[in-house]
C-alpha cells in the first residue's frame, strides 16, 4: 500500500479488517468515500463510531439492544417488549444475525433466545460459556410450552441442540427443531447426500 497516500492506506487496512473484504474492494470503497460529500462521510463516520457505545444485548433474549442511557446495560429489545408476540414460544438461535434472519421469514410470531455461540469442545467452548442458564431460568419462570432449536445444521449446532433437549425437557417443555432438506426451487441431482437425507427423514403427510 505504499503506493497510497498514507490516510487513504490506513482506512484501506481497516477496511480489510472486516469480513469478505480484501484489498481491491477496500481500495474501490475508500476511493467511492473520496468521492462522497464531506457530510455523508462524516454521518457514516459517526455511526461506526457510535456502534459500540450504543448498542449491547437484550436483558432478557440477549439479542441485540439499544443502551439504556441510566443503567449502561442492554434494555429490553422491541421484540421481547412486544406484548403481541406469542410468549409461550421461544426460538434459540446462535447469533443475533440469525434472529434477524428468522424474522424476515415472517412466520414465526414468538420470542427469541441467542447463545452467542455453540457448544464447540475442541475450541474450549462448553455449555457454561453460552446463555444457557439464562434459557433454563427463563422456561423454570413459568409460560413457556415450546423450545424451537433453530441452531444451524453443523457438527457444533447438532450438539448444541441435543444438549438443550437433554436439559430443557426435564423442566417440562416441549422442545423441537427446525426442519431441514431441500430449498424452494432446488433440484434433487444437485442436492448433497446430507441434505436429500434430512429431507428424507423430516418428511411430512400432505
Amino acid at each position: 500500500m505504499s503506493s497510497y497516500p498514507a490516510p487513504l492506506a490506513r482506512l484501506i487496512r481497516e477496511l480489510c479488517k472486516l469480513p469478505g473484504i480484501g484489498e481491491k474492494t477496500a481500495a474501490r470503497l475508500a476511493f467511492h468515500l473520496l468521492k462522497c460529500n464531506k457530510e455523508d462521510v462524516s454521518e457514516l463516520a459517526e455511526s461506526v463510531g457510535k456502534l459500540r457505545l450504543e448498542i449491547g444485548l437484550c436483558r432478557t433474549c440477549f439479542g441485540l439492544s439499544e443502551l439504556d442511557k441510566d443503567s449502561g446495560q442492554g434494555a429490553e429489545c422491541r421484540i421481547c417488549h412486544d406484548l403481541r408476540r406469542e410468549r409461550e414460544k421461544i426460538c434459540v438461535v446462535e447469533e443475533p444475525a440469525d434472529m434477524i434472519a428468522v424474522e424476515r421469514s415472517l412466520e414465526y410470531k414468538g420470542l427469541y433466545h441467542v447463545l452467542h455461540g455453540t457448544i464447540s469442545p475442541l475450541d474450549g467452548v462448553g455449555p457454561d460459556s453460552l446463555r444457557i442458564k439464562e434459557l433454563v431460568a427463563r422456561v423454570q419462570g413459568g409460560g413457556v410450552r415450546e423450545i424451537i432449536v433453530a441452531t444451524n445444521p453443523t457438527v457444533e449446532g447438532e450438539a448444541t441442540a441435543l444438549y438443550l433437549s437433554k436439559v430443557l425437557k426435564p423442566v417440562g417443555v416441549t422442545v423441537t427443531r427446525i426442519a431441514r432438506g431441500l430449498p424452494m426451487g432446488g433440484d434433487l441431482e444437485y442436492t448433497d447426500a446430507v441434505t436429500l437425507g434430512k429431507a428424507i427423514e423430516g418428511r411430512r403427510e400432505i
